[in-house]
């Protein structure tokens, strides 16, 4: 099983998305607080449709809680930051992807505590910003499931 971690989020929509994503590859979805919404919120349930019942979702008190509680095998980190390919990794079960709040991404300090080989990235134009955060999991959990023959 792939863990995918949203460390922060601020848009319910893009959760929900991400709870109908975990429900249909079979990944447990990680909420790390603060969350920038209730967890009960119509925005986030309507985006999940009625998948919420389908998805495994944890929520953790902070990011340390979630290592504790969930002991992963590797841990990706997916931000701009990354100077590697989210393609050049050969994911395992087991892995945890982490991705940052919508607005402002995860902080240099945050992304310092891993191997610069555990920064991943998706790449883009030089001259865009970024990608929608729902479609970036969407992206790399994909890729990630294909390579693990969609088990």
């Amino acid at each position: 099983m792939l863990h995918i971690v949203l460390f922060e989020p601020e848009i319910p929509p893009n959760t929900g998305n991400a709870i109908r994503l975990c429900a249909n590859t079979g990944a447990t979805l990680h909420l790390i607080k603060p969350l920038g919404f209730a967890p009960d919120n119509a925005k986030l349930k309507r985006a999940g449709l009625d998948y919420h019942d389908w998805a495994r979702v944890v929520l953790h008190e902070n990011f340390d809680a979630f290592v504790d509680a969930v002991n992963p095998k590797r841990i990706w980190i997916c931000e701009t930051l990354g100077k590697r390919c989210y393609t050049d990794v050969a994911y395992e079960k087991g892995d945890a992807i982490v991705f940052g709040p919508e607005t402002r991404g995860l902080t240099e300090s945050f992304c310092g505590q891993f191997k610069a080989e555990q920064l991943i990235k998706i790449p883009m134009l030089t001259t865009a910003r970024s990608l929608n955060l729902s479609n970036c999991v969407a992206i790399v959990l994909y890729e990630a499931w294909r390579q693990l023959n969609f088990d």
